[in-house]
């Protein structure tokens, strides 16, 4: 009886001790209810800014997911010649084994070795497909975070974009492939963030978006939760957020803007997405939530299904946090750049998000 008094005691100590350490450290957000789950102690880590893009830098080009096409790196290579860079490439980009470019092995290696050329000023995804969170555990953040680089792309990469962040604290960038970096309104926002970095920079959405809600309402924009708040960026593809769940990479969203987007998914796998972000406890230590144009998941038969309008008002809105739906990014023609780790201010009565310091030096 008076050694079970004793293991109590030892016990209660020790979690008190925890607790007040995962306090110093502020691991502990103080609007978290105890109930909430959060299994992961997030690596604290510097923010570091990489240099900006210049005409005539060289820009290394890497497929670390799906193998390329060789019209797809000839458009990747010609896009960039327009904006005026140098694109370089290995021979590994033109690898294939099984639907990858290349080995896990290969893909990582050339990721690495862009960071380590010091010839090379920025990298830039030629596609995306799937294959990135492969390659997460085989990458050398010590290498990343001591020569930092403009590091950009969207869908698949995802998830490599959000544990370079979460590792090594150096801002990189939810953008537009190399493919469709050429389209106007990727270009302007591109060069306003990356290569002439603006101050308070307004990301201001495609009205051309917003006029075709009157054909497909998946086009909408519309506040779920009217608020404002402000916080680092961090998120993507839902699928690849989603799927992060669980593992060492899992976003850390506390105190974030969450951006969120994907393609071709109906109602019910969103729902069963956006679910798992809230059981896993992503979502409600946000800020704020912002998503781009979710093409092609709002399916036709309503009667049979929910659309995709009351799936995120049902799960979004009782978080009653600022957030909007319908901001240009993501699998969508206009797609703007959103760097991961920088502030941003979001107005959801508004529908706004404005850039609050530059994402590059």
């Amino acid at each position: 009886m008076v050694f079970a008094f004793f293991v109590y005691l030892m016990n209660r100590r020790n979690f008190i001790r925890g607790s007040a350490a995962f306090s110093a450290l502020g691991l502990v957000n103080q609007n978290m209810k105890a109930e909430d789950p959060m299994p992961y102690a997030y690596k604290q880590t510097v923010k570091i800014k990489p240099d900006r893009l210049r005409p005539g830098d060289t820009i290394g080009l890497i497929a670390p997911g799906f193998l390329l096409s060789e019209k797809q790196l000839e458009t990747s290579v010609n896009n960039l010649r327009q904006l005026g860079f140098h694109p370089f490439y290995t021979s590994r980009i033109s690898g294939k084994y099984g639907y990858f470019s290349g080995t896990d092995k290969e893909r990582s290696a050339d990721l690495n070795e862009m960071f380590a050329n010091p010839e090379i000023k920025g990298i830039i995804s030629a596609g995306g497909g799937y294959g990135s969170s492969r390659i997460l555990d085989m990458i050398d953040y010590e290498l990343i975070k001591n020569n930092p680089k403009v590091l950009m792309g969207f869908s698949d990469v995802t998830a490599l974009l959000n544990a370079v962040n979460q590792q090594t604290g150096m801002i990189v960038f939810h953008g537009p492939v190399a493919r469709t970096i050429h389209r106007s309104y990727n270009t302007l926002q591109f060069k306003n963030i990356i290569v002439e970095p603006i101050d308070n920079y307004l990301i201001e959405s495609k009205d051309d978006d917003l006029k075709q809600s009157e054909k497909d309402p998946v086009y909408d924009r519309y506040t779920i939760f009217p608020g404002k708040t402000s916080g680092a960026l961090a998120g993507g593809n839902l699928s690849l957020v989603s799927s992060l769940c669980g593992t060492k990479y899992q976003l850390d969203s506390r105190g974030k803007i969450l951006f969120l987007e994907d393609i071709d998914e109906e109602p019910y796998r969103i729902d069963r997405m956006l679910t798992q972000l809230i059981c896993s406890g992503v979502l409600q230590h946000a800020a704020g939530v912002v998503f781009g144009i979710l093409k092609g998941c709002n399916k036709a038969d309503i009667y049979k299904s929910c659309s995709l309008k009351q799936v995120i008002m049902d799960r979004i809105q009782p978080l009653q946090i600022p957030s909007v739906y319908g901001l240009s990014f993501g699998h969508n023609i206009n797609n703007c750049t959103l760097p991961i780790g920088a502030i941003v201010e979001l107005n959801a009565d508004r529908k706004i998000l404005k850039l609050k310091e530059k994402a590059v030096i």
